[in-house]
C-alpha cells in the first residue's frame, strides 16, 4: 500500500474510532497549576490543545526549551506526548521532571521506560509509515480529556461535511492557516499535513497576528484559510483579502468546541489528501524526500 492510500485509509478509521475513544479522568484544578504538557510536531499540537482547553491553567512547552531550562521541570508534573516514544529530547526531560507521564502508543519505548506512568494510546492504523491522522486525533483528545470533562459528539455528520467542504476548496502552493485560542493548534496541524504530504510553503498564525506580520509576505493568488466561526471581524478580513486577489477559504464551522476541533482536523486532513490526489501523488513528500528526512531523524532520534 502506498503512503497516500494509507493516509486516506487511516483518515477513514476515525469516525468508528471516536465511538469507542477512552477518555481520561481530568486532572484536578490544583494539580493543573503545577502541570506541563510537551511534545514535538503533532504531539506539540496536542499539548497546545490541552493548554487551550484548560483556559491557560496548564502550560504547553517545547521539550528542547525544557531541557535547556531544567529548573522549569524539576518541581512539575509533566505529560510527554509522543506516538513513537523515541524522540530523544522528551526522554532526556522525562528523567528530570518531578513526575513524568508518557502519552504514547509504544509501551516498551524509551520514553515509557523513562517515565513514572504511561497512558497508552491504541488507535487502529494500517501500520504504514504515513502522515499522522487518527494517531493525532487520539493524542489530542486524550490531552484535552486530562484537563476538561469531555463529551464526544456523533461525528459522522461532521466528518461528511468536512470531506464535502474540502472537496470544494482549492489551494495554492503558498498557504496561510489562521486560528483563534481553540483552533490555532489545528492551524498548525493543517500546515503540518501540507508539509508532510505535499512539501508546500505553509504558514500558521493567530488571526489577529496575521494582519500585523504574515500578511506582508502574502501575494495575489496565495491562499488564506480561516478556522473560526464567521463573525464581523473575520468576515471583514476575508473581504479585504479577496479584494487584493488572495484566495480565502472560510468554511462554516459547527457550533461547540469539540465539534469545531473535529471539523477542522478532518477538513485539514482532506485538504492535504485531495491536493495529493489532484497532483497524482502516490507517496507523501516526507517519505520521498529521503535526504531531508535523514536530517530530521538525526535531530529527533
Amino acid at each position: 500500500m502506498n503512503t497516500i492510500d494509507a493516509f486516506e485509509k487511516d483518515i477513514e478509521l476515525q469516525v468508528d474510532f471516536l465511538k469507542s475513544f477512552k477518555k481520561q479522568k481530568p486532572i484536578s484544578k490544583s494539580l493543573q497549576k503545577n502541570t506541563l504538557f510537551t511534545g514535538s510536531g503533532d504531539s506539540l499540537i496536542s499539548s497546545l490543545l490541552a493548554e487551550s482547553f484548560s483556559e491557560g491553567t496548564i502550560r504547553a512547552m517545547d521539550p528542547l526549551d525544557l531541557y535547556k531550562n531544567k529548573h522549569l521541570v524539576k518541581s512539575k508534573r509533566v505529560y510527554f506526548v509522543s506516538i513513537s516514544g523515541n524522540t530523544i529530547t522528551n526522554i532526556k526531560v522525562a528523567k528530570l521532571a518531578k513526575k513524568s507521564i508518557a502519552i504514547t502508543s509504544k509501551s516498551d519505548s524509551r520514553l515509557a521506560k523513562a517515565s513514572d506512568d504511561v497512558i497508552l494510546l491504541d488507535a487502529p492504523t494500517h501500520h504504514v509509515f504515513t502522515a499522522g491522522s487518527i494517531t493525532f486525533l487520539e493524542s489530542a483528545l486524550t490531552c484535552i480529556s486530562l484537563v476538561k470533562s469531555l463529551s464526544i459528539p456523533k461525528s459522522d455528520g461532521i466528518f461528511k461535511k468536512a470531506r464535502s467542504d474540502a472537496k470544494k476548496a482549492r489551494v495554492s502552493k503558498k498557504i496561510y492557516v489562521l486560528g483563534n485560542l481553540l483552533t490555532f493548534p489545528i492551524a498548525m496541524f493543517c500546515a503540518a499535513k501540507f508539509y508532510e504530504v505535499m512539501g508546500y510553503d505553509v504558514h500558521y498564525s493567530r488571526i489577529e497576528q496575521f494582519s500585523h506580520m504574515e500578511l506582508f509576505s502574502a501575494n495575489r493568488g496565495d491562499t488564506v484559510i480561516i478556522f473560526e466561526e464567521k463573525n464581523a471581524h473575520n468576515r471583514q478580513l476575508a473581504k479585504n483579502l479577496a479584494k487584493v486577489g488572495i484566495n480565502v477559504i472560510h468554511p462554516n464551522l459547527p457550533s461547540g468546541k469539540i465539534p469545531q476541533l473535529l471539523y477542522c482536523t478532518f477538513f485539514s486532513q482532506f485538504l492535504a489528501l485531495n491536493e495529493a490526489r489532484k497532483k497524482h501523488k502516490k507517496d507523501c513528500h516526507f517519505v520521498t524526500a529521503k535526504n531531508i528526512r535523514n536530517v530530521s531523524n538525526q535531530m529527533i532520534y
